[in-house]
């Protein structure tokens, strides 16, 4: 069956029927890392266990180990004891285990690519997969070019009329603008676009997907969701963990380049982007583009942006190094830990209303959240001590944790006094939903075996994002100067100051 022929049995209205993928093999190139152990190898087992994998999923792994098929399936096996979401369950282990396979050898050799086709071709022959092949590329970039130029050589990225081929490639695409192409131009090589998965995991969680959902199913929402009644829109990222062992990845990327860039940019996309004619993939990435290419950056960048550096201080009642005190990390690293912007929007819908994005490491606390801040009331027939508790109406869509929707507004305080005081009105996913959320990962997998790329940003909106980017990093790199924030804390004073600038306050994490 080819990608576009259509199931006369399944028709798409019907919600009885969930996705089933097709039949397939999804071959995991650096199935030793983190990433594999932690969030892929569960989620595959997580959709094993709801039904959505065909009875011949076959899945080979590939890595500079000298292991048999046994070894990989006991390392996927305490991985998936350790980390699946669903329960476990022995049948379902039991009939996923038998498809998995290993194959060894190091990315620049031919003989371990020609060993890999061979061993596809005998699960097409096993268990019946069609030659569907989809290749996960969960390694550094520096190898992607060998590796899909070993793909071609080895006949693996050839399609047949009845087949096809999928390569999904992990985050991040390029560190700016040059680089991306170059590496759009390598993957192209091989791949055509249509064929092309670039993970971006935070557009898999449900709760990014609810901003299409709220915002285009919602009719109280989509009349006030313009300049004529939002001041501003603040969208933050921040975690309370430091780089950890990621050292020599993290070091000369920095907190911009490793979250603003893709996350924090799709996350402004889909908050600002226009009413797509359907939610297929064409029509949302179209109007996705059509906003990172109005974004526009201010003129002085100087006054427009902060960065720092956690500094050495307590989190949790824990005593914890500072970012240059951290294993591997040079003592004159001006790498960021932290990193806020001010953006524009040249469109009828947004001029004027400043996009404020903030991401950090070692702040307060872990979360994900957008905040529409709304403009004051034009007059109120209230005197100053009575609004004094008051702040602005916001509508808050929290990505993680704690998933769900906050409303603010002012309400009367009980009493014999009109005193107005802010309340919070709170939607959580948890209490009104039975089923819990699948991880991100289970559905961008589900979303690559079946072919389904709404997903997944394309090219084009990458190249847009570094355009938007690099002025940025070219700014800080003359700079070369990057403030201290206690571990801990809010974030370097530089970024409260550029939001002073503006009559604004940054929001409370």
């Amino acid at each position: 069956m080819t990608d576009t022929a259509p199931n006369p049995l399944r028709d798409p209205r019907d919600k009885r029927l969930p996705r089933v993928a097709g039949p397939c093999v999804l071959v995991l190139f650096g199935v030793t890392g983190d990433l594999s152990r932690k969030k892929l190898l569960p989620a595959i087992y997580d959709l094993a266990n709801r039904g959505l994998l065909p009875p011949g999923f076959s899945l080979v792994g590939f890595a500079r180990r000298d292991w048999d098929h046994q070894d990989f399936r006991q390392i996927a096996y305490e991985s998936v004891k350790e980390h699946a979401r669903t329960p476990f369950r022995e049948d379902v282990w039991n009939h996923l285990s038998e498809g998995m396979h290993f194959v060894p050898g190091e990315f620049n050799d031919p003989g371990a690519f020609d060993a890999l086709a061979m061993a596809v071709k005998e699960l097409d022959a096993s268990r019946g997969t069609g030659g569907n092949y989809a290749f996960y590329l969960s390694i550094p970039p520096k190898f992607f070019s060998t590796v899909t130029e070993q793909l071609q050589r080895s006949g693996l990225a050839d399609r047949t009329p009845n087949s096809w081929r999928r390569v999904v490639i992990e985050k991040p695409f390029g560190h700016d603008l040059k680089s991306a192409q170059e590496l759009n131009d390598i993957v192209h090589r091989v791949f055509p676009e249509e064929s092309i998965f670039r993970i971006d995991h935070y557009l898999g969680k449900e709760t990014v997907q609810n901003i299409l959902a709220l915002r285009f199913a919602n009719t109280m929402f989509e009349p006030i969701w313009n300049r004529s009644y939002v001041d501003h829109v603040q969208i933050t990222m921040a975690e309370d963990i430091g780089i950890g062992g990621r050292a020599g990845y993290y070091d000369g990327i920095g907190a911009a380049r490793d979250v603003i860039q893709n996350h924090l940019l799709q996350l402004l996309a889909l908050t600002a982007m226009e009413e797509p004619t359907s939610f297929s993939s064409a029509a949302v990435r179209a109007e996705k583009a059509k906003i990172l290419s109005q974004v526009r950056l201010p003129d002085d960048l100087s006054l427009a942006t902060a960065r720092g550096q956690y500094a050495p201080g307590w989190q949790g009642g824990v005593k914890v190094k500072g970012y240059l005190e951290e294993e591997g990390i040079p003592q004159s690293s001006t790498t960021e830990t932290y990193a806020a912007v001010k953006l524009e929007i040249d469109s009828r819908r947004w001029a004027g209303v400043p996009f404020y994005l903030r991401t950090g490491k070692r702040l307060s606390r872990r979360v994900t959240e957008v905040a529409l801040v709304f403009q004051k009331a034009p007059h109120q027939p209230f005197s100053q001590t009575d609004t004094e508790e008051l702040g602005q109406n916001a509508l808050v869509m929290r990505v993680q944790p704690d998933e769900g929707i906050t409303v603010r507004f002012g309400s009367k305080v009980p009493g014999t006094s009109m005193e107005i005081r802010d309340v919070n009105m709170d939607f959580a996913y948890g209490e009104s939903f039975t089923e819990s959320s699948p991880e991100a990962y289970e559905r961008l997998i589900l979303d690559v075996l079946i072919g389904d790329p709404p997903l997944f940003p394309r090219q084009e909106e990458v190249e847009l994002s570094w355009k938007i980017l690099d002025p940025v990093e070219d700014h800080w790199a003359a700079a070369k100067k990057v403030d201290q924030y206690k571990s801990g804390g809010y974030g370097p004073t530089s970024a409260d100051e550029m939001m002073a600038r503006d009559g604004r306050t940054w929001r409370r994490l």
